[in-house]
């Protein structure tokens, strides 16, 4: 019973220092990160700009460095303006509207069709790449580093020419051409699927007199910092799985200690930035080695970038080569992903979505969800048929561990009995029934494990609802618009009868309190703790879970609440098969009989 009673002190003290934590550490980061990134958009604004806001060009891009490593000035131009100051090839498909700029032939004005910033429909749609112009500057570029001999290489300044005035679509590509004063000819045709892919495909033709040598890079570069809080359980900025260096995941704020960090050298996989729904990531061809970087420039207007840089490509004098490079820009969705891995064979493409170490438990889960959701049309229906699912696949370990609870209950007599042979001989008292837990076959702490088993499943679960983009305003009943976010209501405003708003930590919604109810419940169907320590852990476990639990998505909380109306009936069931009395409403009434005597 000592080691009992220590683990749920154990239990108890962990709760308490993950409040704290919250509350004394992670909010006041979170609002330190904030008011610093404020600052720094503020100072940008008044900075000026360079002409195209951008890293200087490399010039006719002699000298072998990869674009990106010169200062470009702050901008306080809107991004309307930035958009309508070059010339431009409109994109316009059933997920994208935007426009490629020719100059630099830069994706860097893209809009998702499907996403709204809130769950309002008429709210703006999700804007993910802006000219470097603008203040929340983010694109992706391919080109060239060339030498002497290759002349002007397409670069970030270089103007390329439309073949034609159509537009970008599913079934148009757009062609854009580039000679340089050598007589090097490049002609590139992009291309886009019906979801978020782009297909480029370079034609470089030498008509010059000598052999060029050329080397292929490509970079996102994104020259603002998201001002959302960062999450320990969600990864956020530079990624990529390159090659035999298999997945590498790079903190923006790694890059601003040590400016550059390189991987090495690798063949096959992507790179690129990514956001908890959206990502921007390149994928050069598949066969030929490139040495990649993620870099944080800061000699001017901040700046993140993720890039590569293949091997120079020798092209001899009337002699053509291809290249053929994918530009990912979109938003996160699992089934669209896993097609383009299997379609490009892109390796490890799936790790965009940030599906932690137990991928092997989370991924399988939300595929559950997800088959649910195209049935029903509800996630919220979706989460309680799968918790139907966990429950059967637990049975077998739940039910042994509910009989148990069960044939503690028949030895309450016995228990009593050695309560009233051994008084004030607490030692003696544990060892007695410590010895009867023995010669009963049971454990003491089967109460626990059924609450126990629900962690691993909660994570998983909580992982699910967080970062996949499926959930992400995904609508419940009533009052829940967002399974991806906390319940709204709170209890300390009457659940919005009352016209104030409350603090955050107050915000105690109805489902939190459901959660919190059911918890109780279930704990009430196991007899009390015969340790006072112990009886008042079971006492407050519920509340501090309610509070805990009410920041938490709405999905996850109504999770809980429906885990744990099963697991009621559940213990109900095998309680009443062994022929046990269920006492919950004995143990209701005797608890709070006994707080109103002791008033």
């Amino acid at each position: 019973m000592q080691n009992n009673r220590n683990y749920f002190v154990a239990i108890a003290l962990s709760v308490l220092i993950l409040i704290a934590w919250q509350f004394l550490y992670v909010n006041p980061k979170i609002e330190a990160d904030r008011a610093a990134l404020e600052l720094q958009q503020t100072l940008d604004a008044g900075a000026g700009t360079s002409a195209d806001g951008t890293p200087a060009a490399t010039g006719p891009a002699t000298n072998g460095a990869l674009p990106g490593a010169t200062v470009p000035g702050g901008s306080s131009e809107n991004r309307d303006e930035a958009v309508a100051r070059s010339a431009r090839v409109a994109i316009d498909t059933p997920e994208l509207s935007g426009s490629i700029n020719l100059t630099g032939a830069r994706f860097d004005d893209l809009r998702l069709k499907r996403f709204h910033e809130t769950v309002d429909k008429s709210s703006p749609i999700i804007t993910l790449w802006s000219p470097a112009e603008s203040p929340d500057g983010y694109f992706a570029e391919l080109g060239y580093v060339g030498d002497q001999a290759s002349g002007q290489v397409p670069g970030p300044q270089t103007v390329w020419t439309q073949e034609g005035d159509g537009k970008l679509t599913t079934t148009t590509p757009v062609t854009l051409t580039f000679t340089n004063d050598k007589g090097v000819t490049f002609t590139r045709t992009v291309s886009v699927d019906d979801h978020y892919m782009f297909t480029v495909a370079d034609t470089i033709e030498n008509r010059s007199d000598a052999a060029v040598s050329i080397s292929p890079y490509g970079r996102v570069t994104r020259l603002y910092k998201p001002t959302g809080p960062s999450i320990y359980v969600l990864h956020e900025g530079f990624i990529g799985v390159l090659g035999d260096l298999g997945l590498q995941e790079v903190d923006y704020s790694d890059t601003e200690k040590s400016t550059t960090i390189e991987p090495g050298k690798a063949t096959g996989g992507w790179l690129g930035i990514t956001d908890k729904y959206w990502a921007a990531a390149l994928v050069p061809p598949q066969a030929t080695p490139y040495e990649t970087r993620f870099s944080h420039f800061s000699d001017g207007r901040p700046r993140y970038q993720a890039d590569y840089r293949q091997d120079a490509i020798s092209i001899a004098p009337g002699q053509s080569t291809e290249l053929k490079n994918l530009v990912f820009g979109g938003a996160k969705e699992v089934p669209i992903i896993d097609r383009y891995e299997t379609e490009y064979s892109i390796k490890q493409f799936d790790l965009m979505i940030d599906w932690g170490w137990f991928w092997f438990f989370t991924k399988p889960m939300f595929q559950l969800m997800d088959y649910f959701y195209r049935y029903f049309g509800n996630f919220g229906i979706a989460i309680l048929l799968t918790t139907i699912v966990v429950k059967a696949l637990f049975f077998p370990l739940a039910n042994k561990q509910y009989a148990s609870m069960a044939n503690m209950k028949k030895i309450q007599p016995k228990m009593e009995e050695l309560k009233a042979k051994h008084g004030d001989d607490r030692m003696g008292l544990q060892q007695a029934m410590m010895q009867l837990y023995k010669e009963e076959k049971i454990n003491p702490l089967a109460g626990c494990w059924p609450i126990l088993l629900q962690i691993p499943v909660f994570f998983a679960l909580y992982k699910v609802i967080y970062v996949t983009i499926e959930m992400r305003h995904a609508p419940f009943f009533g009052w829940i618009q967002d399974l991806s976010a906390p319940d709204p209501t709170s209890l300390f405003n009457l659940f919005g009868l009352l016209p104030y708003d409350v603090p955050h930590f107050l915000l105690i919604g109805i489902w939190p309190i459901v959660m919190g109810i059911t918890m109780f419940l279930q704990m009430r169907m196991n007899p009390t703790p015969p340790d006072p320590t112990q009886a008042m852990i079971f006492n407050w476990m519920p509340l501090i879970f309610t509070f805990m639990l009410a920041s938490f998505p709405a999905g996850l909380v109504i999770y809980w609440a429906w885990n744990n109306l099963l697991s009621i009936t559940q213990q109900a069931i095998i309680m009443k098969r062994h022929g046990v009395k269920i006492e919950l409403f004995n143990n209701l009434k005797g608890l709070f009989g006994k707080k109103a005597g002791s008033a």
